[in-house]
């Protein structure tokens, strides 16, 4: 990569090792992060910061990682986990289209990371987009990590398969620098579509016991002899046309920033009333248009689920915003880490089951801790008939594991359009969780909300038990509410709207009132989900949760026959506060008898 990289950064690209975060910067995204000592090396020697750091590579108090991530200010995305890398630099090249800029994005590849499936998601949407500022290298050296790499050194079956998706192709000898300038000309010229170049390459080129060698991938030389050796053979190479430190005075400078982007306009407030029925699917979309109108930084993305999502709502008011990337998850989250790495708000929307395919990319943004707002419709089995395909039963367990997610679960159409808000101007990635049936209005429109926060929705002195539901079950725990209000029997209810983070603090104050007695419902498996949540958040208090959650892999039917069958009805609620107050009153006289 060696010749790649010296043409990009000392001839092609234009940016500021200075500020490397210039809006008006060429970006460059090194898709295959394994080779990361090579960037590290590049942003030294264009002056980015001292080369003798270098020689903290990998080491504990060193931002030098094994693979790079945006604790550098030079990395817009972590990558590393490979196919990445391509659907990242579609987001920045889209984001130079919003904001007006002439910037272009370059995307390096590994030959062997194309096996993987996202690189072709990211081929078609890019050839569609038309984004002829993107231009992707892939280092062709023929070598994976455990054998030669599928089609090795046929360059054929490369360019035949990038001019297929619509890229326009150029094979080239990646030692010639000649070539390779004349190639990163020819892209720059090329309008209408992406380009890729196909460099041919030697894996440890230059250095002749290793040279075009399986078994090599991923090890230094051993200090000594072999050492010696390698840098010996590399020296007598060495052409001093540039001295050291010098290759900085070839960087081309960006253009002067752009014009500033107004600043958000106050965002109109929800318009419901109460009693209202409203899909909190419907009300996202409804959010998600407002936002877009008040915040030119907001974007959204769809995979050919917008009139289910009510992400077509942006679509109609802000095209211009909107990106469809058909059924193809893994770019769309891809393409939503690269927008927010470059100042936009994406907010990516399908059924929360299929976001579970792209789950290594949600992975990947925690990791870079990305400005990306996820909406998932269609949770649970109160989808209806459906079927199991298409009930998302893990997605809470899935979002609540990866770090800096805020995740949220509004239950009628205020707190998610409340909530949506919230999670724009939450600093970070944040997940948000809809539903498929319309769900009665039960907060006024001025009811505000936090990340972190609940709402206790029904309290008093009396209260035997805390029943804690979150979307739908909400309003079942309601239903128990009053069926055991008629009888005598009073109970807490609370709307968990904030997964994570919880109100530790509020959960523990409702126990503690409440007789030790934490009853969570939640549709969604028993493991990782709102259960989970509530009993880390209590468990150092001394408190334990009984759990009402889907234990069983779903049937299709009627939304209500679901959610009774799979245990999270009212009617199991009730009879939930029923067992555990009978036990303890059980218990109890034991304990009086035997004291006795």
């Amino acid at each position: 990569m060696a010749d790649l990289m010296a043409a990009l950064f000392f001839a092609e690209m234009r940016f500021d090792p200075q500020d490397p975060r210039n809006p008006e910067s060429d970006r460059f995204v090194l898709s295959k992060g394994h080779a990361a000592p090579i960037l590290y090396a590049a942003w030294a020697e264009a002056g980015a910061f001292d080369r003798a750091k270098l020689l903290e590579l990998r080491q504990i108090g060193s931002d030098l990682e094994g693979h790079p991530t945006p604790r550098l200010p030079f990395v817009d995305v972590a990558t590393g986990s490979l196919g990445q890398g391509i659907c990242a630099a579609i987001g920045s090249a889209l984001n130079a289209r919003r904001i007006g800029s002439g910037y272009r994005t370059y995307v390096l590849l590994g030959d062997g990371e194309s096996a993987e499936g996202s690189v072709w998601e990211a081929a078609d949407v890019a050839a569609l987009d038309a984004l002829d500022n993107l231009c992707g290298i892939t280092d062709v050296n023929a070598l994976g990590q455990s054998r030669p790499t599928m089609w090795q050194h046929d360059m054929d079956q490369f360019a035949r398969r990038w001019n297929a998706f619509g890229w326009h192709a150029i094979v080239i000898d990646g030692h010639d620098v000649a070539a390779i300038l004349d190639a990163l000309d020819e892209a720059r010229r090329t309008s209408g579509r992406p380009t890729m170049i196909l460099a041919r390459t030697i894996k440890g080129k230059g250095i002749s016991f290793v040279e075009g060698k399986d078994g090599w991938h991923g090890k230094a030389f051993k200090k000594g002899e072999e050492l010696d050796r390698a840098l010996a053979e590399l020296e007598k190479q060495f052409v001093p046309a540039v001295g050291s430190g010098e290759a900085a005075a070839l960087i081309r400078k960006p253009a002067s920033p752009g014009p500033v982007v107004s600043s958000p306009k106050p965002l109109a407030p929800p318009a419901y009333t109460i009693g209202q029925p409203v899909a909190t699917r419907e009300a996202y979309g409804v959010a998600l248009a407002k936002l877009g109108e008040a915040d030119s930084r907001v974007v959204a993305l769809d995979a050919d689920v917008k009139n289910s999502t009510f992400s077509d709502k942006f679509e109609k008011a802000l095209p211009g915003r909107f990106y469809q990337n058909f059924i193809a998850e893994q770019v769309m989250i891809g393409a939503s880490m690269g927008l927010a790495a470059r100042g936009a708000i994406p907010f990516p929307s399908t059924f929360a089951c299929f976001l579970t395919r792209a789950a290594d990319f949600i992975r990947m943004a925690a990791i870079s801790n990305l400005n990306v707002k996820l909406a998932g419709s269609h949770a649970g089995v109160s989808i209806g008939e459906d079927g199991p395909s298409q009930m998302a039963l893990e997605d809470l367990a899935i979002f609540r594991a990866e770090p800096n997610f805020a995740v949220l679960y509004p239950c009628d159409g205020v707190s998610a359009e409340r909530l949506v808000a919230l999670a724009a101007s939450h600093p970070g990635p944040a997940y948000i969780r809809t539903s498929r049936p319309k769900t009665p209005v039960i907060y006024s429109n001025d009811e505000t909300f936090t990340v972190g926060g609940l709402k206790v929705l029904r309290a008093s002195d009396d209260d035997v038990a805390t029943v804690i539901g979150a979307g739908v079950t909400v309003f079942e725990t309601l239903q128990a509410y009053d069926r055991l209000k008629s009888g005598g029997v009073s109970i807490r209810v609370i709307d968990l709207y904030s997964v994570a983070p919880v109100d530790r603090q509020s959960l523990i104050a409702a126990g503690r009132a409440t007789k030790g007695r934490l009853i969570t419902v939640e549709d969604h498996y028993v493991a990782g989900g709102i259960g989970d949540a509530v009993a880390e958040a209590v468990a150092d208090a001394g408190l334990t949760i009984h759990r009402l959650a889907v234990r069983e892999i779903p049937r299709s039917g009627k939304s209500e026959e679901l959610l009774d069958r799979y245990g999270i009805s009212a009617r199991h609620i009730i009879e939930a506060v029923q067992s555990l107050t009978t036990k303890d009153t059980k218990d109890t006289k034991e304990k009086t008898y035997r004291s006795s």
